[in-house]
């Protein structure tokens, strides 16, 4: 218990702990969304997309300023995504498909230009593979600022546009049909959930990243049928995952963050599935097992 008071006075943690809720928050909201749309390997298409984004970054500017670095990863993402966008419009080719096509081209693109940069001579490449895997201790009080700001102007836009995405997300026709365009609805969207993804990447890494945007939305599916209440408790998931992860992390020696994060998602995701009322595992189990009772009493 000492341990634990004496880490939550640690400023380090505090930093740490807030940028890793402020993320959960961010995912948890836009996350929900994603899932409702069956677009839930979106996060992890734009994520690894956003790799060749960082090093170009690094090779044209030479520098490792994490705005910089963000703002390439930013760029690259929505290219995949357009891309993405492109494919399924003007072809016969699927999401999944299109989605696959595109991360594998843009990931593989990215490891390439990483492996040219460490071959590179008094080249000042190191801190990059952090993007891979995250590396949440990194996290500087200018990147709470920035994950404020970005998450402030996301939040802005989900609340001013709410109506409109909630019209898109269950029914794009009768969007369309009231006059509002599904086509520019799904960019705005694709771009707020690439934005929500590049501010994680230095935290939990591209490799992780969708887990971390698709994970509380999944939980937070499972207790309710209401689009406000999912999204609010998302969120929740989201800062709850982020605090104890960032928590575990710290007490235990060694133990990554960004997977310790990802875990306690995950762990919050079994949890609903297993116990959400109506519909959770053990609930169907139980109006299963209720329903074979009363028929038998009836048939006695």
């Amino acid at each position: 218990m000492n341990s634990i008071l004496t880490l939550f006075h640690d400023y380090t943690f505090q930093t740490v702990a807030l940028g890793s809720a402020l993320l959960g928050m961010i995912s948890g909201v836009l996350g929900s969304f994603a899932v409702l749309r069956k677009q839930s390997l979106l996060g992890d298409g734009i994520s690894h997309s956003a790799l060749p984004g960082v090093v170009m970054s690094f090779i044209l500017l030479g520098s490792k300023n994490t705005e910089i670095l963000l703002l390439g990863a930013l760029i690259s993402g929505l290219i995949a995504t357009l891309f993405i966008i492109s494919i399924v419009k003007h072809t016969r080719i699927k999401f999944d498909s299109a989605l696959a096509l595109v991360m594998s081209v843009f990931f593989g693109f990215g490891l390439v230009l990483l492996t040219y940069v460490q071959k590179i001579p008094n080249s000042n490449q190191a801190g990059l593979k952090r993007f891979i895997f995250g590396q949440a201790s990194t996290i500087l009080q200018r990147d709470i600022i920035i994950m404020s700001v970005c998450g402030l102007i996301l939040f802005t836009l989900v609340l001013l546009f709410w109506k409109e995405f909630k019209l898109f997300t269950f029914d794009p026709d009768f969007a369309q049909s009231l006059g509002f365009s599904p086509k520019k609805l799904n960019i705005l969207l694709s771009f707020m959930i690439v934005l929500a993804i590049i501010i994680g990447l230095q935290t939990v890494g591209v490799i992780l990243m969708s887990a971390m945007l698709i994970s509380p939305a999944v939980a937070a599916r499972q207790w309710t049928n209401k689009l406000s209440v999912m999204v609010m408790l998302s969120a929740l998931f989201g800062a709850i995952s982020g605090i104890v992860g960032t928590s575990a992390s710290s007490l235990i020696p060694k133990l990554p963050t960004g997977p310790s994060i990802v875990v306690c998602a995950s762990t919050i995701v079994a949890f609903s599935i297993l116990f959400a009322p109506s519909r959770g595992v053990l609930h169907r189990i139980y109006l299963h097992r209720k329903n074979r009772v009363l028929y038998r009493l009836k048939g006695d």
